[in-house]
């Protein structure tokens, strides 16, 4: 048994998947193994794979299932005590798995770790601004669910026996699922809810931005609304499983849900939408202003000045903006 393994899932990232693949093999900590899961992209993604001769990878084709079927896949042949993951199109600081580790190994009630992020461009430049929580000795359910305190699904590593404590079958003869395939967005979230809700295990989190997380504001307003309709979906079957705090903390996780997908149409440029979303966050729950003033007032006049300035200066601002 290695002491780690990296689950990569691949899809289309000939762009970015050298540089993933060469972040895991520099790594400080050499006792892993990389499992990149082939999720039947039609791009040269899998082909520059193989170009690493590595006999820690190992590579596995699979119908296209999405992210979390990918994840699920990888995690089901993994052999390590712990499971780390890295999207393909991320890369992380050598550092990282022995960070993580040497934490975990300390710390026994430690169940998932996660580190801050480092946002970067799409050619892998810093972008000067970092992904991170609340700094709290407590990461409680409510926390993980309403803010989601790991950010993105390149910045945990997590004991192989929480995710076998959450598994599940939606038949009784299909593969086991730990990521919930039935949602093709917010599957990290839902996944860190469901581990927070149905297990005693901590979440610790390290104050230091192990992993390089790429931002692509490429994508079109759709994307976003599909992503809301996807969370709306998580929240249902959490009304299934655990229905009084669903009851508890459902309206002000929409709230800050809502905030989340104005900021991303902000910096797609859809600032009337993106002031349609800050409106319905705040009337879907107050307390999203009160709780953090500062970055929802943000998002109000970011939305607000886009709605308001000329299309030529928007690109200037919005370079600025990222700037910051």
């Amino acid at each position: 048994m290695v002491t780690i393994s990296v689950v990569m899932p691949v899809y289309n990232v000939e762009a970015y998947i050298e540089q993933a693949i060469e972040s895991v093999l520099a790594q400080t900590m050499q006792d892993f193994e990389l499992i990149i899961i082939d999720d039947d992209g039609q791009d040269r993604s899998i082909d520059l794979a193989r170009q690493f001769r590595d006999d820690r990878i190992r590579i596995i084709q699979q119908n296209n299932r999405g992210l979390a079927g990918a994840r699920n896949t990888g995690i089901r042949d993994a052999r390590g005590k712990y499971i780390a993951f890295l999207d393909s199109d991320d890369f992380w600081d050598s550092r990282k798995l022995e960070r993580h580790v040497k934490l975990m190994e300390s710390k026994p009630d430690c169940g998932v770790s996660f580190s801050s992020s480092l946002f970067v461009d799409e050619n892998g430049q810093s972008l000067n601004r970092i992904q991170q929580p609340e700094r709290k000795k407590d990461y409680d359910a409510a926390y993980v669910f309403i803010r989601n305190p790991i950010g993105n699904g390149s910045a945990p590593v997590i004991r192989r026996q929480v995710l076998k404590a959450i598994e599940f079958a939606v038949h009784s003869h299909a593969h086991r699922q730990y990521f919930d395939e039935s949602l093709r967005q917010s599957e990290d979230v839902e996944c860190w809810t469901r581990i927070s809700l149905l297990t005693k295990t901590t979440f610790m989190f390290i104050d230091e931005p192990l992993t390089c997380y790429r931002v692509n504001n490429g994508g079109l307003s759709a994307n976003v609304q599909d992503q809301y309709r996807t969370w709306l979906s998580l929240l249902d079957k959490l009304h299934d499983y655990a229905p009084d705090f669903a009851k508890t903390h459902g309206n002000l996780a929409k709230a800050f849900q809502l905030r989340y997908l104005a900021r991303r149409l902000v910096f797609q440029q859809h600032s009337f939408k993106a002031a349609g979303y800050i409106v319905k966050a705040v009337h879907t729950d107050h307390r999203v202003i009160w709780r953090e003033p500062g970055k929802t007032l943000e998002t109000a006049m970011a939305a607000l000045v886009f709605c308001l300035i000329p299309a030529p200066f928007k690109n200037p601002l919005m370079k600025r903006l990222m700037g910051l």
